[in-house]
């Protein structure tokens, strides 16, 4: 087994068991969110706000482009809701991570 053919049938794996339920345009998706609201903090020096993003498998990407619409199925509180894609940025680990603004 090429190793490319490992690393997506574990991810396939940790997706199925761990991953948050996103729609992009109404397609579902599988994939790993994250929203800092909060920023990260080194002692008393503020190193900035990210924004939220939402990691998922460059086979689920097909199609994806900006300004589409993405739901992420959590509630509110944990970060859910409707976003506009921003950006796309391949991470070369078999994932696309794509950067969300919340929409007003």
């Amino acid at each position: 087994m090429a190793f490319r053919e490992l690393v997506a049938e574990i991810d396939s794996v940790v997706f199925d068991t761990l991953a948050d339920v996103g729609y992009i345009e109404g397609r579902r998706v599988l994939g790993m969110f994250s929203a800092p609201w909060l920023q990260p903090k080194i002692g008393r020096l503020n190193t900035g706000l990210r924004e939220p993003c939402f990691h998922i498998r460059v086979a689920d990407a097909a199609g994806v482009e900006k300004t589409q619409t993405v739901l992420i199925e959590l509630p509110a509180l944990d970060g859910g809701g409707e976003y506009t894609l921003t950006h796309l940025e391949p991470a070369g680990d078999g994932l696309v991570a794509l950067s969300l603004r919340l929409k007003a």
